[in-house]
């Protein structure tokens, strides 16, 4: 057993178990015309630019008990199978370069499909968010490549394999191990001081922090690690994978809302974000007062750009079970109603929302407080050094970074300049013309303001993709961003409220995944599990988890309204809560058929 998985156990705590084969010939439900096995196959496999590690190294890798790292193809976190026989990569992961050079990095579909198991047999969700132990397989790799270089006996049988022949070179064997050191350093870093314990179990991860953790503690520091450790902190503040139909449609993006959306400018924003954190190599140099922003960037722009194309044709996936159209039609009516009434479509219905550049109209995505879990504010209000991006700053898009500023700022400057520079020259992603632009801290006031109308129109999106929540605002940072600095902040804790097409295939719920069930949502908070397994078996009639988890010993424990920052609560959206109980049952009928 793994030594966290023995702490845990020690403190009470259960750990994921998730099935270790997942049927390989799930049922694929219907999710559009549009979508097929060939869209389906480049969604699990395309290149988006992460790296994550060579797969040489990947495969000649052990657990403790010696078999091998890859002997089950990953399925024991939850991955589901791949089709690639060759390198026995699960759904999401993919291995890029040329043969004997091949690197392992992970594409959306890793974290963004769903395999759930009603009757004995499984059905595939493709968009749907993952029921992974991404924390347990990233803490398994880190230990797995420090067994390999505790001693030369270990490591020269790795590099036997790895180099495929018997009798390597001693310097063959060094150049090796300089390599696997240097990457080990970086990765080991910020698994020990990011990985929260106990960590963030199935189906969750904290993305935000470990974007943050990435950006600016492995990538803006001096070379040749370019690592700024104090920068990298704890990411504590878990959520649930969001589901992807619809996602580009919505208006705003990202669990606070932080982010504009429905555009291709804006999406491709979303996603280079997305790439440097998992994985995705990012090292910007300076040249004189310029920035390189694409000096040993790996970011993907072709593939980001093809992903996003796939998800426009994934559509909610469709109840495969018989619905009971009259009591259907009875929760449609109550869906409709004002939400002071228990109706749902004020805050989820598919409402018109802005019309983003060029002419695309988006669904209204309401980002409103409801008494849920407030952690994740926390991780947007951390600050960090910047690094090697000391005064770094976007021309009409971005304001000049400070020695210290916030992480949101550190990234949003790097996710500006990797797809401005890729914009003026697509062939290199740098240009002498668009390099980013630096001033010296004390010279911040003459930088260029933002004014987006300046930016050539493809661009001219860009700002709205990172919008710090007033909630974190300090009065500093309520003076540079011109808000009233003397007013109150707002109550931090408020989230986006998204269109609930299919819906029923994303359990548990809340931001953070700490109700079970939809049944379980439409009950008060005192009300809701306390402690509840997270797996693939699926209640039909309560519409999310259901209470056995054969395949899984995972147990979520929530908090209540007590600690709502805990990151674990399951306080708040008592939206529906006292309507009568034949309510409720028509509502949630309906739910299914969205």
């Amino acid at each position: 057993m793994r030594t966290v998985a023995v702490l845990l156990t020690l403190l009470g705590l259960s750990i994921a178990t998730p099935s270790r084969a997942n049927d390989s010939s799930p049922v694929f439900l219907d999710q559009g015309q549009a979508w097929d096995a060939v869209s389906r196959a480049d969604f699990y496999t395309r290149d988006q630019g992460s790296r994550l590690i060579p797969l040489a190294w990947l495969t000649a890798l052990k657990n403790e008990d010696g078999t091998a790292f890859l002997a089950d193809g990953l399925t024991r976190y939850g991955y589901l199978p791949g089709s690639d026989s060759a390198t026995t990569l699960p759904v999401g992961f993919h291995a890029t370069g040329p043969a004997g050079a091949k690197v392992v990095g992970m594409t959306c579909s890793a974290c963004h499909t769903r395999q759930i198991k009603v009757d004995g047999k499984s059905y595939r969700i493709d968009g749907g968010p993952a029921l992974v132990d991404f924390q347990a397989f990233l803490e398994d790799l880190d230990k797995a490549v420090a067994r390999v270089i505790s001693d030369d006996g270990t490591f020269r049988t790795f590099a036997i394999a790895v180099l495929q022949t018997a009798s390597p070179s001693a310097n063959n064997v060094a150049a090796l191990r300089r390599d696997v050191d240097a990457w080990y350093l970086r990765y080991h870093t910020i698994m020990d001081l990011a990985l929260p314990k106990p960590g963030w179990g199935l189906g969750r991860l904290d993305a935000v922090g470990m974007i943050f953790n990435r950006v600016t503690g492995l990538g803006v520091g001096p070379e040749p690690s370019f690592l700024i450790p104090e920068n990298i902190r704890r990411a504590d503040a878990p959520t649930r994978y969001p589901f992807l139909w619809n996602a580009t449609k919505q208006d705003k993006t990202q669990w606070p809302g932080f982010a504009d959306n429905g555009s291709d400018m804006l999406g491709l924003a979303r996603n280079v974000g997305e790439v440097l954190g998992v994985f995705g190599t990012y090292q910007p140099r300076r040249l004189g007062p310029l920035v390189n922003f694409w000096n040993n960037n790996s970011t993907n722009i072709d593939g980001l750009q093809i992903l996003e194309e796939l998800v426009k044709k994934i559509e909610p996936p469709k109840w495969p079970w018989p619905i009971d159209d009259v009591l259907a039609a009875k929760g449609k009516a109550i869906f409709e109603r004002p939400t002071a009434s228990g109706g749902c479509y004020e805050c989820h219905g598919a409402k018109a929302g802005k019309v983003r550049f060029p002419v695309q109209q988006t669904w209204a995505t309401p980002i409103q407080n409801v008494g849920t879990d407030t952690r994740q504010y926390d991780v947007l209000a951390w600050t960090a050094k910047s690094g090697v991006l000391k005064g770094a700053y976007i021309p009409f898009a971005t304001k000049p970074l400070k020695e210290v500023d916030l992480a949101f700022n550190i990234l949003a400057t790097s996710v500006i300049g990797t797809i401005a520079q890729h914009v003026v020259s697509p062939s290199t992603g740098s240009s002498s013309a668009m390099l980013g632009a630096s001033v010296d801290t004390g010279m911040a006031a003459a930088a260029e303001p933002v004014d987006v109308s300046r930016l050539p129109s493809a661009l001219q999106d860009l700002p709205g993709a990172f919008q710090i929540p007033e909630a974190i605002a300090t009065p500093e940072i309520r003076l540079q961003l011109g808000m009233n600095a003397g007013s109150p902040s707002p109550p931090k804790g408020a989230y986006e409220s998204r269109v609930l097409h299919g819906i029923w295939a994303a359990a548990p719920y809340l931001h953070n995944g700490s109700v079970a069930s939809l049944a379980d949502l439409l009950k008060p908070s005192s009300q809701r599990q306390q402690r509840f397994k997270v797996g693939p078996t699926y209640d039909l009639k309560r519409i999310g988890l259901a209470s056995d988890q054969p395949q899984s010993a995972f147990d979520r424990v929530t908090t209540g309204c007590d600690d709502l920052n805990s990151g674990n609560s399951r306080c708040g959206h008592e939206f529906g809560t006292s309507l009568p109980d034949l309510e409720k049952e028509a509502l949630l009928e309906y739910l299914k058929a969205l």
